[in-house]
C-alpha cells in the first residue's frame, strides 16, 4: 500500500514562505499518479490547493492561491513540492497531499476519486 508523507509545515509570519514536500514511502514510486495538494482550516471542509499531473506538464491551481504558489514534482525523487510564498492568514491549516489514477484536472475539480491520502502537515500564519 502506498504511503504519502508530508513535510514541511510549519508557523511562519505573514508574507512568510514555506515549501510543502510530498514524497512516496520507501519503495514506491508517485510517476503513475496525479498529485494534488489539499488544506482543511479549522472549522471548514477541506478544499483542493493544486494539482498536477504524472509528467508535471499541467498544473492546476485554485483562485485564491494563483501567482503565490507553485505545485512541482520530480518523479526521480518520487516527491511532489508546493513552494507557497506571500502566505496570508487565511492560508492556516492541515495540508494534505493526495494521488489519483485518474486526472490531476478532475482530481481539483473534485470529480476525480482518490487512491491515496497523506497524513496531513500543520501550516499556521500569523504576526
Amino acid at each position: 500500500q502506498l504511503q504519502l508523507v508530508e513535510s514541511g509545515g510549519g508557523s511562519v509570519q505573514p508574507g512568510g514562505s514555506l515549501r510543502l514536500s510530498c514524497a512516496a514511502a520507501s519503495g514506491f514510486t508517485l510517476d503513475y499518479l496525479a498529485i494534488g495538494w489539499f488544506r482543511q482550516a479549522p472549522g471548514k471542509e477541506r478544499e483542493g490547493v493544486s494539482c498536477i499531473s504524472r509528467s508535471g506538464g499541467l498544473t492546476y491551481y485554485a483562485d485564491s492561491v494563483k501567482g503565490r504558489f507553485t505545485i512541482s514534482r520530480d518523479n526521480a525523487k518520487n516527491t511532489v513540492y508546493l513552494q507557497m510564498n506571500s502566505l496570508k492568514p487565511e492560508d492556516i491549516g492541515v495540508y494534505y497531499c493526495g494521488a489519483t489514477r485518474k486526472t490531476a484536472q478532475a482530481m481539483c475539480l473534485g470529480t476525480a476519486g482518490m487512491d491515496y491520502w497523506g497524513k496531513g502537515t500543520l501550516v499556521t500564519v500569523s504576526s
